[in-house]
């Protein structure tokens, strides 16, 4: 359900996290995802998550 590839998987949780959950917390409980693992893939394009804006950036 979740994407692999790292620049698909920014896509997809920008665009969750705009549209569907108020928290990158909420967004890993609700697709059962592994919130540290999450960060770690986005970190290695340079992403990391800003909870003031709800995405990463």
């Amino acid at each position: 359900m979740i994407p692999k590839d790292p620049l698909i998987l920014l896509s997809f949780v920008n665009t969750k996290l705009r549209d569907e959950y108020p928290s990158l917390t909420e967004l890993c409980a609700a697709l059962d995802a592994d919130e540290a693992s999450l960060r770690t893939a986005l970190a290695g394009l340079d992403y990391h998550y800003n909870p003031e804006r709800n995405q990463f950036i």
